[in-house]
Formats: C-alpha cells, sequence, structure tokens
C-alpha cells in the first residue's frame, strides 16, 4: 500500500549511496554533477524499465507480491506527477534514477529500497538511453517518410516542367523538376533505411549487467527484455555498460540527413534568389530585412542548412567523449545525452518544417523552361545524334565543341543554327538533328531507367510510393 510521506530514510540530507561518506557533498560539487536537470527527459524509459525490472525481480522471488505491486503503484504515481509538473527535481539526488527512486522511497518505505537490487546505475541508464532512442528513431523515421510524401506529390505535379541540370553551378544539361525532387527523394530514402537499420543494434537489452559484472542474483534478463520489447539481450555485461555504440551511430545518420537536408536547402535557396528566379517561397516560411524593405529572405531554408553544424558538432561530441575511456563506465558518459538530445529535437523540427514549407512553395516554370536552353545544354545531345550516325564519341565532342564555339562567338544557339551551318561542322548531319537539339526533345530521349524524361519520373514516383506502403 501506498504510505504518502513514510520516510524511513532522511532524503534531505542523505543520498541514497552516503553510506561510505563521512561528510556531505559540496554544493558545487553536487551542482556540477547534477544531470537531472537534462536526463530527467528519461523518467518515463526509466520507469518503464523500473517497472519490468520489479515484475522480474518478483517473478524470482526477489520481492514479494505485496512488495512488487507496492513499487508499480508507486512508480505510476511518480509519472502522473511527472507528467502533471508536479514532481520535485532535486540536484541533491543527482540525475533522473535517484530522484525517482528518492520519491518511491517517500511514497512506499522500505519497498522502495528493494527496486535496485540486482541493478546498478550503469545497465540502468543504458537501458533507459536504448529505450530512449529506440522511440526516437521512430519518430524520425515517420517524419522522413512524410516530408519524402509531400516531395512525392510535388514531383508527380511537375514530372513534365523542363528546368536547367547543373554541374558545377553552371548549366549543364536540361532535366525535369519531378526528376530533381525525386533526387531528393532517394535521398531521404537512403537516411529512412539506415536508420530502420540502426534499430537492430539499439534494441538490445542491458538490463542486468549490473555495474559492469553482472549480477549474483538468480534473476530473468529475457523476461524484463521481452517486456520492454527488445529482441536480444547483451552478451558481455562489461561491453553492455560501456557500449554508447548505439548512440554514436544514431548521431552518424543524423548527420547524413542533415547533410541532406543542407544540400534540399541549398537548392531551394539558390531557386529563392533574384539571379534564379525559379521558386517563391511562402510568406509564412520568410522573413523581412531590419533595414532593407524589399527583402524577403529565406531563412527557414537558411536555418535548417545552418542547423546541420550543430549536428555534425553533436557526432564529434560523442566520438570524442568516447574514444578515450576505458571499459567500463565512467562519469563522462554523462555527458552523451545533451547533444543526443539536441540532435533530435533539431532533426524533428527541421524535417516537419520542410514538410509544411515545400507545398507552400510556387515553382516558375517558363522561367525554369527559360534557364534551361541556356549554356547549351543540349549539346551532349548533338554529341549524341553524331555517334549514331557513326563518328566514334571522341570525334563528336570535338566537332561539338567547335559548333559550341561559333555559336558563343556568334551570341546563338546551337538550335538557331541553318542546318547547312550545321552541317560545316559535320557532314553526316541531317534535317533530323533539330528533334535532339531542343530541351523538350533532350528530356524526352531519357527513358532508360532512372533517366529524367516525364515517363521515368513517374514510374520513380510510383516505386517510391510503393516503398512507402510497404513501410505502413
Amino acid at each position: 500500500a501506498i504510505r504518502e510521506g513514510i520516510v524511513t530514510l532522511d532524503m534531505a540530507t542523505n543520498k541514497l549511496w552516503s553510506g561510505r561518506f563521512n561528510s556531505d557533498t559540496n554544493a558545487e560539487v553536487e551542482a556540477f554533477t547534477a544531470s537531472q536537470f537534462f536526463d530527467r527527459r528519461l523518467a518515463e524509459q526509466d520507469i518503464r524499465a523500473s517497472s519490468a525490472h520489479a515484475r522480474m525481480l518478483h517473478h524470482c522471488k526477489l520481492l514479494t507480491k505485496k512488495e512488487c505491486d507496492s513499487i508499480i503503484e508507486g512508480l505510476k504515481i511518480i509519472l502522473e506527477e511527472i507528467q502533471t509538473d508536479h514532481f520535485r527535481w532535486s540536484n541533491e539526488h543527482e540525475d533522473v534514477h535517484m530522484n525517482v527512486e528518492a520519491r518511491l522511497i517517500e511514497l512506499i518505505g522500505d519497498a522502495g529500497k528493494k527496486l535496485h537490487t540486482a541493478r546498478s546505475r550503469n545497465d540502468q541508464i543504458a537501458t533507459d538511453l536504448r529505450l530512449y532512442v529506440r522511440n526516437a528513431i521512430d519518430q524520425i523515421n515517420s517524419e522522413i517518410a512524410t516530408l519524402e510524401s509531400v516531395l512525392i506529390d510535388i514531383a508527380e505535379q511537375e514530372a513534365n516542367t523542363i528546368m536547367p541540370g547543373l554541374t558545377h553551378l553552371q548549366n549543364a544539361q536540361p532535366i525535369t523538376l519531378g526528376h530533381h525532387l525525386m533526387a531528393w527523394v532517394e535521398m531521404l530514402d537512403r537516411d529512412y533505411c539506415r536508420f530502420k537499420d540502426c534499430v537492430k543494434r539499439v534494441n538490445v537489452s542491458p538490463l542486468g549487467s549490473g555495474a559492469l559484472a553482472g549480477t549474483g542474483f538468480a534473476i530473468d534478463r529475457k523476461m524484463t527484455a521481452t517486456e520492454l520489447g527488445f529482441t536480444e539481450i547483451s552478451r558481455n555485461s562489461l561491453d553492455s555498460v560501456a557500449d554508447r555504440d548505439f548512440i554514436i551511430e544514431l548521431q552518424s545518420f543524423a548527420a547524413i540527413l542533415s547533410v541532406h537536408l543542407s544540400r534540399i536547402c541549398e537548392d531551394l535557396s539558390l531557386w529563392a534568389s533574384q539571379p534564379f528566379g525559379f521558386i517563391d517561397i511562402g510568406d509564412a516560411f520568410c522573413t523581412g530585412s531590419s533595414i532593407m524593405p524589399q527583402k524577403k529572405n529565406p531563412d527557414v531554408a537558411e536555418l535548417v542548412r545552418g542547423k546541420t553544424a550543430r549536428v555534425i558538432g553533436n557526432l564529434t561530441a560523442i566520438l570524442v567523449l568516447m574514444k578515450g575511456q576505458a571499459l567500463t563506465y565512467n562519469r563522462d558518459n554523462q555527458e552523451d545525452k545533451e547533444p543526443l538530445f539536441d540532435t533530435i529535437d533539431t532533426l524533428l523540427s527541421c524535417l516537419r518544417i520542410l514538410s509544411r514549407m515545400m507545398p507552400e512553395i510556387v515553382f516558375h516554370r517558363e522561367r525554369m523552361r527559360g534557364a534551361a536552353t541556356q549554356g547549351h545544354t543540349t549539346a551532349t545531345d548533338l554529341a549524341d545524334y553524331l555517334v549514331l550516325k557513326g563518328l566514334p564519341f571522341r570525334d563528336a565532342h570535338t566537332v561539338v565543341g567547335r559548333a559550341v564555339a561559333a555559336a558563343e562567338k556568334n551570341e546563338t544557339r546551337l538550335s538557331d543554327f541553318p542546318l547547312s551551318t550545321l552541317r560545316d561542322f559535320c557532314d553526316r548531319v541531317e534535317e533530323d538533328v533539330f528533334e535532339v537539339l531542343t530541351v523538350d526533345g533532350s528530356v524526352n530521349l531519357r527513358t532508360h531507367i532512372g533517366g529524367t524524361a516525364p515517363s521515368q519520373v513517374r514510374h520513380q514516383i510510383q516505386q517510391a510510393r510503393d516503398r512507402l506502403k510497404e513501410r505502413q
């Protein structure tokens, strides 16, 4: 039964681990070492794992049924207090684990002291983090799938829209806007698969590993693993409490995803600029200048691009944090959480804001098409045409290069040359050459798998939609 207010340990002056010590912790040290102000985010996972641990202890006859029921009832009260912001957090109890345990002892007395049987904070935090990361991956992948779906819908609308494809930031060949958007989807699809694969290594239960050597109690690790939804239990107690590879892996994949989002936003920022003029981003996703009244800045795209730096920095932080640690657990690992939490928050906010912004973008199709005709973007098609007429590609490349130089000198386009002029460069040119010198002709030729032709773009779209359905 819950016994409100009964305390057998003076929580105001003693820590749960204070038996070894003869004096109180220095106040500055207490503040310096406390982590409850950020690791309280793990409270739900901590309480869930503690409940599973209590049930296992009862199953293994290390707790009576009355003690187990009391612990679980007390943990439910604590969770409600936390969720309703009525829980009193204290630096004196250092972290989320000790705060919860201290409150449990306040609520139920001596039974609360038995919860930590066959458990250490080392395997406790490793378990909480894995539960948290597993849930975070589900959230991230849900947002990735949402953004993919948004982009796929827009790509279908723009499957026929012609724009310039760039290399070295210069016009290279004409492509379709739908094809460009589907390139972004491909990036995100790889990100989704990476995070999905990461779950296999996250979903391993370290609970029962103790401080580092396991426990002398006859516990049932498989029982807690099953209740907590883990697919495996860890194989080595030393590695179990020391391992943070799953955080490094998430941070690595997060950095890759952030780089992809940054590249998308770099495209959008360029397209929104006056020299390009390809798009108009909705007013709700832009800001103005404090001094220049005419400005409309793509701040959301720029901030997503900028936040990539902090995600990459968080990856660097966890790598540097772990690289010098001898086995097993060290207090250094208290520093693994804030970068992790920041990365997850940053990713989710960036994915969500982009999913909302993309449908509000207006594409200036005529401007894109006009830009695609600049820079002799069908020159490669002319070279390919000559190859089909029997000229070796390197010779065709030289011929077209001369034609482009002549066009530049005359300030004209290849498609504007009369047939006689084109035949001066190569007598294999015939009337049908003009079919490949238009941007439409160029795009429509590329009907192979992965090509930019509208028919292929629609095929890519259908494949992408099928993949999204399979994930549901």
